[in-house]
C-alpha cells in the first residue's frame, strides 16, 4: 500500500509520521512530499532513509491513501488532484471541515459518516477533537444544550515558528538579566531585528494572550469559530449552543479546556464519571484531593484525552464543570488522522 503524507517536513508532519510507524503502516510504501524548498531532503522513517518529493511526484505515483497538513491552501489546490486518481484524502486543515459532502470526523464518535463514495476526508481542529471525544458519551446520555469554552492552547498549534519564538525570547531574557517581562519584546525587535520573527502579534515568554486564528468582524476569532461550528458537526446536533474564548499559552505539549456544560437532561455525577471513564480514548484522571487532575505535562506525547475536575456548576441547574487536555499534536491532528486511516483500512 502507498501512502503519502504532504506536508511531511512540518510539525504535524512529522508526529504523523511517527504514529503511522507506531500504528501498523511501518512496512508500506510511504512517499513524504513538501514544497519545493524540502523536495530532496532526507528523512526517516521506522528506521530507512526516505526522500521528500514534490506534491507532484507524489500524485503521479497513485498512493492509496494521503494525508494532508501542509496548510488550507495546498490542501484546496491539490486534495481534488490526489482524489482524481483514486486516491482517499484525509486532510488536516480548516479547508474541508465545514463542507456539507465531507465527513468531519473524530473516528470514536462519527466513523460511520465516511461512506465509500467519499475521497476526501476533513480532520477537525486540534480543540475541538479534545473537548467532544471527551463529551461525546455525555451528549448521547444527557443531550447537551449549551456549552461555554475556555481554551488554554499550546504554542505548538501554531507551528515550529511559534516555538521558536518562545525559545528565543526565553534566551534572550536569560542573557539580558537587568531586563523586565515586559521591555523583552520592544529590545529584542531592536537588537535583532531581522533575526526576530515572531509568529505572534504579542510576545509569548511568561504571557499569554486572548487571540487564536484571525478575528472575525463579530469579535470572535476563527479558532473560536471552529469551536462552535465543528462541535455541532461532529455531535450532529446543530442546536447546540457554544461560546469559546481561545486564549495561546507558552506551553510545549497540550492544550487545556475548561468546558461549562449544560445538559437538556438531568445528570448523576457517579454516572458521569463512569461515562468518561469507559469512552475509548479518554483517561479520567479527577482525583483533587490528592492533586490529581490533567495538565499539559501529563498529555504530551500521549494519544488520549485526559479529563478531570468533574463537579457541578452550583450556580444553575444540569450543568458541569470539566477540564480536559490532550496532546494537540497527537490526538488533536496526526493521531486522529491516522486513526481515520486505521479504520477505513480495517473496513
Amino acid at each position: 500500500m502507498k501512502i503519502a503524507v504532504v506536508g511531511a517536513t512540518g510539525l504535524v508532519g512529522g508526529v504523523m509520521l511517527e504514529e503511522l510507524a507506531q500504528r501498523g503502516f511501518a512496512q508500506h510504501e510511504i512517499i513524504p512530499a513538501a514544497s519545493a524548498k524540502s523536495v530532496g531532503k532526507q528523512i526517516t522513517f521506522a528506521g530507512r532513509q526516505l526522500t521528500v518529493v514534490s506534491v507532484e511526484q507524489a500524485i503521479a505515483l497513485h498512493p492509496q491513501y494521503a494525508i494532508f497538513s501542509a496548510g488550507a491552501s495546498t490542501s484546496r489546490q491539490y486534495a481534488p488532484l490526489f482524489a482524481e486518481v483514486g486516491c482517499t484524502v484525509i486532510d488536516n486543515s480548516s479547508c474541508w471541515r465545514m463542507h456539507d459532502d465531507i465527513p468531519l470526523v473524530v473516528p470514536e464518535i462519527n466513523f460511520s459518516a465516511i461512506k465509500p463514495s467519499h475521497r476526501i476526508i476533513a480532520n477537525p481542529n486540534c480543540s475541538t477533537i479534545v473537548m467532544v471525544l471527551a463529551l461525546s458519551r455525555l451528549h448521547q446520555q444527557y443531550g447537551i444544550k449549551r456549552l461555554v469554552i475556555s481554551t488554554y492552547q499550546s504554542i505548538t498549534g501554531t507551528g515550529i515558528k511559534a516555538v521558536r519564538q518562545l525559545e528565543t525570547e526565553e534566551t534572550y531574557f536569560a542573557q539580558h538579566p537587568g531586563i523586565t517581562s515586559s521591555q523583552l519584546r520592544p529590545a529584542m525587535e531592536q537588537d535583532l531585528a531581522e533575526q526576530y520573527q515572531p509568529a505572534y502579534p504579542k510576545q509569548i515568554f511568561r504571557n499569554l494572550f486572548p487571540h487564536g486564528g484571525d478575528f472575525l468582524p463579530d469579535g470572535y476569532t476563527t479558532e473560536e469559530q471552529k469551536l462552535v461550528d465543528e462541535t455541532r458537526k461532529i455531535l450532529g446536533d446543530p442546536s447546540i449552543q457554544v461560546t469559546a474564548t481561545v486564549v495561546r499559552v507558552p506551553v510545549v505539549g497540550g492544550h487545556s479546556e475548561a468546558v461549562n456544560i449544560e445538559f437538556h437532561n438531568e445528570f448523576d455525577l457517579q454516572e458521569v464519571r463512569q461515562l468518561v471513564s469507559s469512552t475509548p480514548g479518554v483517561i479520567l484522571c479527577d482525583q483533587p484531593e490528592q492533586n490529581l487532575y490533567p495538565t499539559p505535562v501529563m498529555a504530551h506525547n500521549r494519544p488520549e484525552v485526559f479529563v478531570g475536575r468533574l463537579r457541578r456548576d452550583l450556580s444553575q441547574p444540569r450543568t458541569l464543570n470539566l477540564w480536559c487536555v490532550g496532546d494537540n499534536l497527537r490526538k488533536g491532528a496526526a493521531t486522529n488522522a491516522v486513526q481515520i486511516l486505521q479504520y477505513l483500512v480495517n473496513e
